[in-house]
């Protein structure tokens, strides 16, 4: 039960793994572009031959790779052939050949040496969900909920089944050959097959006859819920029955053994149900159900392998069948098993033996030493009595052997000299709260000198982080550009000695160009809109000015004639039309200066020279 092999596709590259399936033994395609192949010797050969090694994954979107787990690399990735999620993949016996059905409603035929797509057709009117290939390789079963049979050379559907309500999960044939030797065998007529579907607790078995004419089930089994897992021992002999394990959904196995010999009414149940508990002592006195992830038949037949427990970490254990008792419950302690196995791994780790006379030295403040106390034994504890003072926080650091004047900080801020031991935790352990305090400061000198305690290593994941932040809101972004500006200035002697700076500032350059590229069209606008805005206010101004009364309060009237008195009249009313032309000429004075101005912002200055002399 130990792992032995692990496969872990990176991240970005790969989707959920959705179906499996190992390729035929012995029939290793050929590895291409490798060079020359040294001859094998028989020993090799026969080795080679029982050793499984390539492994079909398809994936939820579509591709499917191929996986040599003798060599623990990929071998090559079969594409183009699907758009959306694999759901099931089958080998071919000539091994060079795959099947593969999907998401959108198509079956796909490969040829994995060449890795391109042999022949693809559409399978069903919805998503096609499982595939077996028929044991003499000729015909093809698959279903999405009805079940069709396709011969494989005319991709032709050669017989129709009714199928399940819902989507089919498996598929398998239970006998190689027919049960009456009277006619001759044509390699499908006269053979059962297996199918069982998601949500159904009833697994079909169906009869392929040489007539059109029957489509559906001569048979069922019924279990206790939804299968996960199938195996059967395929019936070879005439009369030899069919034994079925059926793993279902609530963890138990139900076990069957039938000789398919025509039509059966009445769905059968299971001659033995297998279940796995905990036995229920030491400390929890209830036992709890163990369940069954996986069962499969030894090659004598007579034997199950079962895998139960925990999926990250199961149990295989070898079975010998007794099915005389209806009901057979196995007592396992997995728990035992489980923590013994951590224990291993955790005794790896060491503890260092430490003198009672050295001083660890502890990251943080610098000169800051604690020594490191043996843990007191239990009776030297002593317990605070209720009169007793409680010691002061000074003493307590004092007994800690740390400087307190050194800890005090004026302000109760901290130091630049921890502002970079706490940068260089925040982005090691990529906590916001930390980088915001940070982060967030204006003082120049205080990101100068934190920028420049930062440890070389620290600097890339600085700048990654910085130009996060500057896709943010424009506010962050301003605060940034300051501790941009001191790595660049203070760094720069190490940025450029690294050979992948470019890609790694990729991102900053392009952030940086976008920036400025608008500053130009902006300040355009702000001028437009800073005149606008000017011209608005004043137009205010004029209009809120209180009307100066124009009426005389005091009129002084001179005892003289009434012909000197129109005269002064008429003086005045020319002084005061000359006065409104005045203003006139001001005022369009002003509006051709605004004219101008506002021209020059938008950049027609195609002034003529008199009027430009003017301006200036």
């Amino acid at each position: 039960s130990r792992l032995q092999h692990e496969y872990v596709p990176s991240a970005h590259l790969s989707a959920a793994c959705t179906c499996l399936a190992w390729a035929p033994p012995g029939g290793r395609p050929p590895p291409s572009k490798d060079g020359p192949q040294r001859k094998k010797r028989k020993s090799e050969v026969a080795e080679v031959d029982k050793q499984l090694d390539i492994l079909a994954i398809g994936t939820a979107v579509g591709s499917i790779l191929l996986y040599s787990t003798v060599k623990g690399e990929l071998q090559s990735k079969l594409d183009g052939g699907h758009d959306s999620r694999v759901n099931c993949v089958r080998w071919h016996q000539d091994n060079c050949c795959l099947y593969s059905c999907s998401e959108d409603k198509h079956i796909v035929e490969w040829n994995t040496q060449t890795c391109k797509v042999k022949c693809k057709w559409k399978g069903d009117n919805s998503s096609v969900t499982s595939l077996c290939i028929s044991p003499d390789g000729k015909m093809l079963l698959s279903a999405g909920r009805t079940i069709k049979l396709w011969d494989l050379e005319t991709k032709e559907v050669y017989r129709h089944f009714t199928g399940h309500a819902t989507s089919v999960s498996s598929l398998m044939f239970t006998t190689v050959k027919p049960m009456n030797d009277s006619k001759p065998f044509d390699g499908i007529t006269g053979l059962y097959f297996l199918s069982g579907a998601i949500h159904d607790r009833l697994l079909s078995v169906w009869y392929i006859r040489s007539e059109r004419k029957e489509k559906n089930a001569v048979m069922s089994f019924t279990v206790t819920d939804e299968p996960t897992f199938i195996d059967l021992t395929v019936s070879e002999v005439k009369e030899e029955p069919v034994k079925l394990a059926v793993v279902c959904r609530d963890g138990q196995l139900h076990l069957f053994e039938h000789i398919l010999n025509g039509y059966c009414k009445k769905p059968l149940t299971s001659n033995c149900t297998i279940q796995i508990a905990t036995p229920g002592n030491d400390g929890d006195s209830t036992p709890r159900p163990v369940p069954i992830l996986a069962a499969a038949f030894c090659t004598d037949k007579q034997s199950l392998m079962l895998v139960y427990g925990n999926t990250l970490q199961p149990i295989i254990e070898k079975v010998s069948l007794n099915t005389t008792e209806s009901h057979i419950c196995l007592i396992r302690d997995i728990q035992k098993v489980l923590s013994l196995k951590t224990d291993v791994a955790v005794t790896k780790v060491k503890t260092p033996i430490v003198n009672s006379d050295t001083k660890v030295l502890v990251p943080g403040i610098p000169g800051h030493s604690t020594a490191v106390k043996t843990p007191s034994s239990g009776k030297e504890k002593k317990k605070r009595k209720p009169g007793g003072t409680e010691e002061s926080i000074e003493e307590r650091l004092g007994a800690l052997d740390i400087d307190v004047s050194k800890v005090k900080t004026p302000g109760g801020l901290p130091q630049t000299d921890s502002f970079a031991v706490l940068l260089v935790q925040g982005l090691e352990s990529n906590d916001a709260e930390i980088l915001n305090r940070v982060l967030n400061t204006r003082k120049e000198n205080v990101i100068k000198n934190t920028v420049a305690r930062m440890p070389i290593h620290a600097i890339i994941p600085l700048l990654h982080e910085l130009t996060k932040r500057l896709q943010g809101n424009p506010y962050s972004a301003s605060l940034m550009v300051r501790w941009l500006k001191s790595v660049f200035t203070l760094h720069a002697s190490y940025l450029s000695t690294l050979p992948d700076l470019i890609p790694q500032l990729g991102m900053l350059y392009q952030l940086m160009e976008s920036r400025v590229k608008t500053l130009q069209k902006l300040s355009r606008l702000h001028g437009r809109l800073f005149i606008l805005v000017t011209q608005v206010a004043a137009s205010e101004r004029v209009q809120d000015a209180t009307e100066i009364n124009q009426t005389a309060k005091l009129v002084y009237e001179d005892e003289s004639s009434e012909e000197e008195g129109s005269d002064d009249e008429m003086i005045a009313d020319k002084d005061s039309d000359e006065n409104w032309e005045e203003d006139e000429e001001k005022e369009e004075q002003s509006d051709e200066q605004d004219m101008t101005v506002e021209k020059e912002i938008n950049g027609d200055s195609d002034l003529e020279p008199e009027n430009e002399s003017e301006e200036e």
